[in-house]
């Protein structure tokens, strides 16, 4: 992770001039239209704001069909097919898609990278490198074995680039495309318009309680364990590992490590693990669920508060049924708003406990300001925005519905893939064996979810088996 203590959390990199020993005093920091957090929260809402215009006034056309409306950039934005034996079966008929995808996360990225400081025309040359590395991850996910297994193309990006970054080594030419944390933090400011605060309304109070009451809980108390019982070394490695592992995986990794100002070794290896145990949980939960006969509602739930990814929730519980499936993804949703409340509450906890002198002066409410991740911000923004388009626009159901799912989601899932690639390429093992050393991080992984998966079971069952069974089933069968 870049370090954010100076004004604002950016990692905007400095110039030839700015590094020298002689201007290296007279640096000042860029103003906040330039550092990356903002700069993420400009571009995802930008490319929100776009979508959304498109669609409302039919640019360049927008066609009902059946199944409602169809985004003008449905044919433009997508991922590979599937494939058997040939991999090159999974780019048939899908030309149009894949250089959509990549002229737009080109032309972006590469407006970020100039907003930022970045060398323009050396990123906008290696790019097109780190799109074909994420391209290869989704070709991976696409065979029908790899797929029926639900290993994900985030596993296969990260598993690329440290191949590379293991064996021949990134080349200096393409290190300004390798941007894990703009790639990612863009996707979240997006990502914040597929979560509507309705979710939230639809399962009320059950929903509530296995989401926002488990989950700070589990947090706490896995970081208290880390430090006290398993007394690790490292208090960022600790909070970034309890923070994806009880609130929703990579996401709240990634603004937990930026309001503790965690190491990027430290960030891959907590993201690294997580993808690890989410496959795992995601394959053998339902099969546990089944085998010890639980409610496929109380399943759902449990499910939803406990498997971090919303893709493997999303999987998971399809195996369960149509009914388990929607409340595992809509309490992983409501989860998934915790990532704003985690954030700050990481940011005060490290000004007030951990890091209580800036500078050699008390830390206030100015340094959890600097701490506080500005791409949370812009998460925040996009989903009550969009909460309220979809409660007060016109159509506005059907047009968010079209929006999210036919074009934002599309680029969401790109900008984290290249984000996973990123962080592969920027990852070495030599770096990462430090940070494992003695088996600490693992074992609070191991503890913290176990810890998370019978406080997670016992709420479920409570909320969605015993005290409001009757109203989800109502609610269901609408």
């Amino acid at each position: 992770m870049n370090d954010p203590s100076r004004a604002e959390n950016s990692s905007a990199p400095k110039s030839d001039a700015q590094n020298s020993p002689a201007s290296s005093l007279a640096y000042v920091d860029p103003p906040w239209y330039r550092r990356e957090d903002w700069v993420a929260v400009i571009v995802g809402l930008s490319l929100l704001g776009m979508a959304v215009i498109c669609i409302t006034f039919g640019l360049p056309n927008s066609e009902r069909t059946g199944e409602g409306l169809t985004h003008p950039w449905a044919n433009w934005i997508g991922t590979p097919g599937s494939w058997q034996s040939n991999p090159l079966d999974a780019l048939t008929g899908m030309v149009l898609p894949l250089v959509g995808s990549l002229l737009v996360c080109w032309i972006a990225f590469t407006i970020a990278a100039a907003m930022t400081g970045r060398q323009i025309a050396r990123f906008a040359i290696a790019f097109p490198f780190v799109f074909a590395l994420a391209l290869i991850a989704y070709v991976m996910e696409g065979q029908t074995t790899v797929k029926h297994l639900n290993l994900s193309s985030a596993l296969w990006a990260i598993l690329i680039g440290l191949v590379v970054s293991n064996t021949v080594g990134v080349p200096g030419w393409l290190r300004p495309a390798v941007a894990t944390e703009l790639f990612i933090k863009t996707g979240l400011v997006v990502l914040g318009g597929e979560i509507l605060f309705d979710r939230l309304l639809a399962l009320g109070v059950p929903g509530i309680f296995v989401a926002w009451i488990v989950t700070p809980i589990v947090l706490c108390t896995t970081f208290w364990f880390g430090q006290r019982v398993l007394k690790m070394e490292s208090k960022t490695l600790n909070m970034v590992i309890s923070a994806d592992m009880s609130v929703c995986g990579v996401s709240a990794a990634i603004a937990a490590s930026a309001s503790c100002k965690a190491k990027k070794e430290e960030l891959s290896l907590a993201i690294s693990m997580s993808l690890l145990f989410t496959v795992v949980m995601m394959i053998v939960m339902p099969f546990a669920i089944q085998w010890i006969g639980l409610d496929p509602i109380v399943g759902g739930a449990w499910i939803g508060g406990t498997v971090d990814s919303t893709g493997a929730v999303t999987a998971a519980g399809k195996a369960l049924g149509e009914d388990a499936e929607k409340i595992a993804v809509t309490v992983k949703m409501i989860q998934n708003i915790l990532i704003g409340v985690a954030s700050l509450g990481i940011s005060i906890y490290w000004v007030a406990r951990v890091e209580p002198q800036s500078e050699g002066k008390p830390a206030g409410i100015a340094e959890v300001w600097r701490r506080f991740p500005r791409f949370v911000i812009g998460f925040l923004v996009a989903s009550i925005v969009f909460t309220l388009l979809n409660a007060y626009l016109g159509n506005g159901e059907e047009i968010i519905k079209a929006t999210t799912k036919q074009a934002t989601k599309g680029l969401r899932n790109w900008f984290f893939c290249l984000a996973f690639v990123s962080i592969g390429l920027d990852t070495r093992f030599a770096d990462l064996l430090p940070q494992i050393k003695g088996g600490k991080p693992m074992i609070l992984y191991v503890c913290g979810q176990s810890l998370n998966l019978v406080l997670t079971l016992a709420m479920a069952y409570l909320m969605f088996g015993v005290l409001f069974r009757d109203t989800i089933e109502a609610m269901l069968a609408k």
